[in-house]
């Protein structure tokens, strides 16, 4: 079960630690992977560690041009495009009374125009092919509030969600399936570096299991959410949380 064998996935954000643990796992499944990343070298760096069958290229998600410049790219070296996973994002905290209206555009640029436009430029492939599976990032964040400044995040992962909603109920009669993964903390090195003790223990209080979550665990639920055993999954946020959004 959930085996991708000679699927062609493109992983944007794919030198990021999570986009790196899906092109891994992608691989593992049996996928050729397309690492696509605007830190090209981050992304060879991933491509390197998977091997044969995968290939890095630079892309910005925000661009149209640059978007199709890796489809075509993508479909000129692989033949085609059979799954597409968004695993990029930032999140700038602000406070709300304070927001830093650059940085603020800054987020929905990449959050949401880097989502909708991957979406745009590579469903038209699965159109044409008439099949395809969309797995975008969304968090927790989408649906339940907090503190520390992340009402800017939330904003876009509300977005996300509804753009990966609406598409799901658009393209469903080309069988493109859209869905997103809405994780909560993933103890990624970024995120160790960030975030001070005190606060990964009251973090980690909340989740049921008493853990966070690891970046393999995101990447798992994209597997499944891009194999055949989920042709009948879409519109779905799939919340790996911990059982975060079970308890509110």
């Amino acid at each position: 079960m959930f085996r991708l064998d000679g699927k062609v996935a493109i992983i944007n954000g794919g030198a990021g630690g999570l986009g790196e643990a899906c092109a891994v796992a992608f691989a593992k499944q049996g996928a050729k992977v397309v690492v696509a990343d605007m830190n090209l070298d981050g992304a060879k760096k991933v491509s390197d560690k998977i091997g044969s069958g995968s290939t890095a290229m630079a892309v910005n998600v925000s661009s149209e041009e640059s978007v199709a410049e890796l489809a075509n790219k993508v479909v000129e070296q692989f033949g085609t495009i059979d799954i597409l996973v968004n695993a990029h994002g930032i999140n700038i905290k602000m406070p709300a009374a304070d927001i830093n209206v650059d940085n603020w555009d800054k987020m929905f640029q990449i959050n949401v125009r880097g989502v909708m436009i991957p979406c745009k430029v590579i469903g038209k492939v699965m159109i044409g092919k008439k099949q395809g599976k969309i797995v975008n990032f969304s968090s927790v964040r989408g649906i339940r509030g907090t503190d520390g400044g992340n009402m800017p995040y939330g904003a876009t992962k509300g977005a996300v969600d509804m753009i990966t909603r609406m598409l799901a109920a658009e393209w469903a009669p080309f069988g493109i399936n859209v869905n997103a993964v809405g994780p909560s903390v993933v103890m990624t090195e970024n995120f160790k570096k960030a975030v001070a003790p005190e606060r990964l223990e009251m973090l980690k209080s909340k989740t049921l299991f008493k853990k966070f979550l690891e970046p393999e665990d995101i990447a798992a639920a994209c597997v499944y959410l891009a194999s055949k055993e989920a042709d009948n999954i879409t519109g779905l946020i799939h919340y790996v949380d911990g059982g975060l959004t079970a308890i509110g």
